[in-house]
């Protein structure tokens, strides 16, 4: 395979003497010595896919495309700005804040998921608009409009949500929160719970390999989340939300721009649910009670004049979940048979350090320091089984920018450091470790943007129990024609599993453990170690006089290895090294269209090939549809004056047929049949938007009533040999409703 690469890169050299017109500039929030750079404003060709987002410093560059002349330029809180555009030029832009305005006119509004046709990788961003069109609390409920991402549930007790990209669960995803990874570990079961919805600006998804820059662990794709950023944030934002099953939930944003030069912001979330619900009456709460508290204090540094730009967060959670059976008390039950229960108690801290410097004489030529430290413990317990996990973690990474000849040649090279120290008790049995590994990478991109951009990278690698090892990644971009993307890539992804934290929805059950491998340096287990291939081809269209695109794509995902989760036998859980094939295959089509003025649909279909060879044979993924359809239509009334409007939201999900674990073994009472049936959710959400301060929603999930009828196996004797909770594959809580409020100043 390297050989492979190095052929193809050799063959890509001649078409770099292709040339590029591009418009260039920077995009700043005021004149004079003290203006600053303004980072990732939108700047796009209006009726146009072709955009790009400004830099650290507010600069950009966008290719030059003749059959368009009208530039936007868009910040939050600022007024946008249309430019006419004849010839490759350089401009310098100065917005105005939205403050000083009698008026604000949007002369067009973006996308809120965009597609990019000039990169190279398969990327998808989701911006704060789309994450409206739901009452999504937190980073784990933010893709239920996005046919990207699959969601679904866990368990059975935790009512904790999923999600599933190319087939693949997310621990085989790379989680990062502004390019540092971030729900891993101790955190891979819970930590997308650990992200409220309302501090999170936008989300870039990337189907496939991803950049070695930000590591060797990315498998099928990688999840970036950005924050809100105290200089363009609200100066104070609040929002509530309540549901008919109890829940609550308060976030607050107080932002302030302290100099010039400094800004900072406190994030407060919380949320709340004390209400028993068992509409199934199984004697087992449909959802978990639940209490959180989540304090991010964040500080922004910005001298546009030096090159310098930074980011600090530092941030406190404490989160604690009891699940079980309705009755539990805690004080009197832990650990009897009175009642079955659990409870699941995290506390968290974390911090970063975002640190970038951009030559004032070499505008491409850039220095960036990423660091970030988290302790994560969790304590709990699953009727007489506890699990107890701290986790601390250490992260950096030295990343140098620079080009090569020219700004079509460009590069990105550096040093990556991390250790994890894992405490972990399951039971009476210690699994404590430590993971320590250092590499270095190199990546390499070529754009022609009217016609193939490339990327190429290498990292090297050398892990405590990993070993030392090469990670290849490769993505291609080729324009046949007009509004025409081609995509291809290809890459490496190692990780080392850990089995129980990505699992712990085994200790609801009565299985017995059996870690069946015994040799490997990660529990007796060896590393997972797969390639991914993937192609993808974007095309805009314009029908009726309304734009619209559609996305083909499809992903192989072949491992070399991979620890194996055997729940087919209904009275244990087995964990072993492949022996044989495993392998992910997905295909996708989506289309998206502006049916009438202001009424967008967004539909896919997907299809999904999973098999692995287990002891048993091979069999397809258990608790994966094969086939998924989706819909979603969004429309928005034109807004007034003093910014008031209605929007409305509908998303419809059609699951086909799951193979479900065997369970034949049990007696008859406890058994399932070899499939479940498809279903179809449906959920809306109606905003009202009064002024530019004030909204209000309305909204209902699960409105089809689609319920699984017994999501606990045995739950009439939870302390016998056929209790199960893991054999979820249908929604447990039926019909709910919702309503919130925001306000802005």
């Amino acid at each position: 395979m390297n050989k492979f690469l190095i052929l193809l890169i050799t063959a890509m050299l001649p078409l770099f003497g292709f040339s590029q017109e591009k418009v260039e500039g920077v995009v700043l929030d005021s004149e004079g010595a003290n203006a600053i750079g303004l980072s990732g404003a939108s700047v796009y060709w209006q009726d146009s896919q072709t955009g790009v987002v400004t830099k650290y410093d507010g600069e950009f560059s966008i290719p030059y495309l003749r059959e368009f002349n009208t530039l936007i330029i868009s910040y939050v809180g600022f007024q946008s700005d249309t430019l006419t555009i004849n010839e490759p030029k350089t401009i310098r832009i100065v917005l105005k804040s939205s403050n000083e305005l009698d008026e604000v006119v949007v002369q067009q509004k973006r996308d809120a998921i965009q597609k990019t046709y000039f990169s190279p990788q398969n990327v998808i961003t989701v911006n704060s608009d789309e994450l409206l069109k739901a009452a999504c609390c937190n980073l784990a409920e933010s893709f239920e409009t996005n046919p990207a991402i699959d969601v679904n549930l866990s368990d059975g007790l935790t009512g904790t949500k999923q999600i599933e990209m190319l087939g693949l669960t997310s621990p085989y995803l790379l989680i990062t929160q502004e390019n540092i990874p971030m729900v891993r570990g101790a955190s891979q079961a819970y930590g997308l719970t650990f992200t409220p919805g309302t501090w999170i600006e936008s989300i870039q998804i990337t189907k496939g390999a991803g950049s070695v820059v930000n590591g060797y662990e990315s498998i099928s794709g990688q999840i970036n989340t950005e924050l809100v950023k105290p200089l363009t944030d609200k100066a104070v934002f609040v929002n509530g939300y309540a549901n008919q099953n109890g829940r609550y939930e308060l976030n607050t944003h107080f932002n302030r721009k302290l100099t010039d030069k400094w800004s900072t912001g406190l994030y407060i979330h919380g949320n709340k649910r004390t209400q028993k619900e068992d509409n199934n009456n199984d004697g087992f709460l449909d959802a978990p009670l639940a209490d959180q508290i989540n304090v991010m204090n964040r500080w922004q540094y910005q001298d546009t004049e030096k090159g310098w730009v930074s980011f600090f967060n530092v941030r406190f959670l404490n989160d604690e979940k009891q699940v079980g059976q309705v009755d539990f008390n805690p004080d009197t039950d832990k650990f009897t048979t009175n009642a079955w229960g659990s409870e699941i108690d995290t506390r968290r801290f974390d911090t970063s350090l975002k640190l970038g410097y951009v030559f004032p004489e070499l505008p491409f030529q850039s220095l960036g320091f990423q660091t970030s430290y988290s302790l994560h413990k969790q304590d709990s317990y699953f009727g007489f089984r506890a699990y107890d996990i701290n986790h601390e973690s250490l992260y950096s990474n030295l990343i140098f920018n620079s080009i090569i000849g020219d700004t079509r040649n460009k590069f990105k090279t550096g040093i990556t450091f991390a250790y994890d120290g894992y405490d972990e008790m399951v039971s009476s049995t210690d699994y404590s470790r430590v993971d320590r590994s250092v590499g270095a990478f190199m990546e390499y991109s070529y754009e022609n943007l009217e016609k193939v951009s490339l990327t190429a990278g290498l990292r090297v690698d050398n892990h405590n129990r990993l070993g030392t090892f090469i990670t290849p990644r490769f993505h291609i971009r080729y324009t046949p024609w007009e509004k025409g993307s081609l995509r291809g890539s290809f890459g490496r992804g190692k990780r080392a599993a850990n089995i129980f934290a990505e699992n712990q929805q085994l200790f609801g059950s009565a299985r017995t453990i059996n870690i069946a491998s015994t040799d490997g340096e990660v529990y007796g287990l060896e590393p997972e170690d797969a390639w991914n291939y993937g192609v993808s081809f974007l095309q805009g269209f314009n029908f009726l006089n309304r734009k619209g695109d559609i996305t083909l794509d499809y992903y192989i995902t072949d491992f070399k290895n991979q620890v194996v989760v055997d729940w087919e036998n209904p009275q244990e859980v087995s964990f072993y090294n492949l022996d044989g094939d495993s392998s992910a295959k997905s295909f996708q089509v989506e289309v998206n269209y502006e049916l009438l003025s202001r009424l967008n649909l967004r539909t896919s279909y997907k299809f999904y090939d999973v098999s692995t060879d287990y002891n048993s044979g091979n069999l397809q993924k258990p608790l994966l549809a094969q086939h998924r359809f989706f819909v979603n239509l969004g429309y928005e009334t034109e807004a007034k004056e003093n910014g008031s409007q209605w929007k409305l939201d509908y998303t419809l999900h059609s699951v086909g047929e799951k193979r479900l674990p065997d369970t034949s073994s049990n007696p008859e009472q406890y058994r399932l049949g070899e499939y479940s049936s498809p279903y179809s959710l449906m959920n809306a959400q109606i905003t009202k938007v009064f002024s530019k301060n004030v909204e209000v929603y309305l909204g209902g999930e699960n409105l089809s009533e689609v319920q699984q009828d017994n999501p606990v196996l045995g739950a009439n004797d939870p302390f016998g040999p056929n209790f199960d909770t893991t054999i979820v594959f249908a929604p447990i809580m039926g019909r709910m409703f919702y309503a919130g409020f925001r306000f802005k100043i």
